[in-house]
């Protein structure tokens, strides 16, 4: 399958996924040192709303366009204001050009995306920038490449957001988590993942407690019940060693966002799925 974001961007799962990546940096950014932002599957960048791919499939009419539509609940104010700021309800920002509106002076983005057109669209949509690299490149490899970050830099996050193309994504996530884990210990990991019907998306939460990594919370928010394999009922984000009061604001979060887009139907819920790390 040959994926093109463009078909969903700013539907209801970018909303939950970029909204909750909003406040993450803003968390990690109370602090004045500098921060690396990995986004290992970075897409294009920008994605024009109103033509071509996006207007096609109007995914982003029950997302994006409902949250603009309403009067922003408190919780969202934040991640609104940015995507109005990038051009919305023309453009929607993809998580690079949000990650980079959110950069300081000297904080440092790196945007991995290996395929070809999706690369050359996402260098023109963020330009140059000496703050910003752009690699064309296998995202996981990417994982390996450049952590831990080069310049002294200790703390930052990890966005791994694959397409789902491949029957393996689940596994190869964790394997992604781990070894992110090891190479950025000061840094944190956040892992979007679809839920079509809830046996994957369980197999893989419950694998990464098994295996004993420590410090893991999911985000979810379900549309529906998670009963038809054929449609994206509902999706997660899965944070390894979020900052103090995630959970709490990941509930305001995706309650307000269920709350907007559900009529009635959406639920959200986050749970930690493993303790802190303790001193030994």
């Amino acid at each position: 399958m040959n994926y093109r974001h463009a078909f969903h961007a700013g539907n209801f799962a970018d909303c939950m996924k970029h909204a909750l990546l909003v406040w993450l940096v803003r968390a990690l950014q109370r602090k004045p040192a500098p921060v690396l932002l990995l986004d290992t599957h970075a897409g294009a960048g920008g994605y024009a709303l109103s033509t071509g791919a996006a207007e096609r499939t109007g995914e982003w009419r029950e997302g994006i366009g409902r949250l603009l539509d309403q009067p922003a609940a408190p919780a969202l104010a934040d991640y609104l204001a940015l995507v109005r700021a990038a051009g919305a309800p023309t453009v929607y920002p993809g998580s690079p050009l949000l990650l980079r509106a959110l950069l300081r002076p000297d904080d440092r983005l790196a945007a991995c995306e290996l395929h070809p057109e999706e690369h050359a669209t996402l260098r023109r949509s963020l330009g140059p920038d000496p703050r910003v690299a752009i690699h064309q490149r296998d995202g996981y490899g990417a994982i390996g490449a450049l952590l831990p970050p080069a310049g002294g830099i200790r703390r930052g996050l990890v966005l791994i957001d694959p397409p789902f193309e491949r029957p393996d994504e689940f596994a190869q996530i964790a394997a992604a988590i781990a070894l992110a884990r090891r190479r950025f210990a000061t840094g944190l990991v956040a892992a979007w993942y679809p839920v079509k019907h809830r046996a994957p998306s369980r197999a893989f939460l419950d694998g990464l407690a098994d295996a004993g990594i420590p410090d893991l919370v999911a985000a979810e928010l379900l549309l529906r019940r998670p009963v038809d394999p054929s449609r994206l009922n509902g999706c997660g984000l899965l944070v390894a060693s979020p900052p103090w009061g995630f959970e709490a604001a990941a509930a305001e979060i995706l309650g307000a966002i269920a709350d907007t887009l559900g009529i009635g139907q959406a639920t959200s819920a986050v749970r930690r799925l493993t303790p802190e790390r303790t001193a030994a």
